[in-house]
């Protein structure tokens, strides 16, 4: 299975199969394994948008304007995901 997915840490998996898709949401599609990207860094904005998620929301007209694009940026994804729920 990992070859036909082509796993990042095989040695050569993009030449052991062809491409194909082996993961697709939401129009997003991979010809690889899915692999995580996540730095500490962002792992930390996860963490500050839920507690600020869960404490109402609010204060943040003092943020760094990276903090606020991260949040915005989440924001908009949950929302996405809520809508897709719904359908």
């Amino acid at each position: 299975m990992e070859s036909q997915r082509r796993c990042g840490w095989l040695r050569n998996p993009l030449i052991q199969q062809p491409a194909q898709i082996v993961w697709a949401r939401n129009g997003v599609t991979t010809t690889i394994c899915p692999q995580s990207y996540i730095t500490a860094q962002s792992l930390a904005w996860l963490e500050e948008f839920f507690v600020w998620k869960a404490l109402g929301g609010t204060g943040s007209l003092e943020w760094p304007a990276r903090r606020a694009e991260a949040f915005f940026l989440l924001e908009a994804e949950l929302a996405k995901e809520k809508k897709n729920e719904q359908r």
